[in-house]
């Protein structure tokens, strides 16, 4: 039986952008610090040839790129003139201490930047390499961006974990139950992420 309340409009109860896109980037940085709290130390350094990165340098990359899109975000290019995009990727934090402060230093600068933004910011035009990008684009291209690098640090975790894995989303053979719990539910709008923090 067709519900009546499809496709209908409900301004009132939809979370802002702002809101909204805050719990993902939450998301994807609980995702991989959930990730790497399951490997050892040798983990965070391999590479599964020579042409891949280690987990350790994909947080390096990601915390170049933080750190040079968010610092004076609203008012200079998100590509500084001081950020060595290169060296990003050479594979040299040599602690998973410093690993966890590169990841914690870009996500800092993130957060310090994000954080005061109203929804009347969205529309402002900021540049990234001479480029153009509403506040709003911005911040979808990095949350992009940010997913795509996570989603590698969580491919690699579980690859060169040692011993069982504790799974960030449904576990196998879980899906039937799962549906099931949610089908038993009244429909409901609310965000996907309130219930766990975990995307299923």
């Amino acid at each position: 039986m067709e519900d009546a309340n499809f496709g209908k409009s409900n301004t009132i109860a939809m979370p802002h952008f702002l809101t909204t896109i805050k719990k993902q980037f939450r998301y994807y940085q609980g995702l991989g610090e959930k990730a790497m709290q399951q490997v050892d130390d040798v983990a965070l350094f391999r590479q599964w040839n020579s042409d891949s990165n280690s987990i350790a340098t994909v947080v390096k990359h990601l915390s170049g790129n933080m750190l040079s899109r968010w610092t004076d975000f609203l008012t200079s290019d998100g590509e500084k003139e001081w950020r060595q995009r290169d060296a990003e990727f050479e594979n040299d934090l040599p602690t998973r201490e410093a690993v966890l402060s590169a990841w914690n230093a870009g996500w800092d600068s993130f957060w310090k930047a994000v954080e005061p933004l109203q929804e009347a910011d969205l529309e402002f035009i900021i540049y990234i390499r001479n480029e153009g990008h509403s506040v709003q684009e911005a911040l979808l291209r990095q949350l992009a961006h940010y997913s795509y690098h996570i989603g590698q640090i969580v491919v690699l975790c579980k690859a060169f974990k040692e011993g069982e894995w504790n799974t960030l989303s449904i576990a196998k053979n879980q899906s039937g139950e799962y549906n099931a719990n949610k089908f038993s539910q009244e429909k409901q709008i609310k965000h996907f992420l309130d219930d766990n923090g975990t995307v299923k």
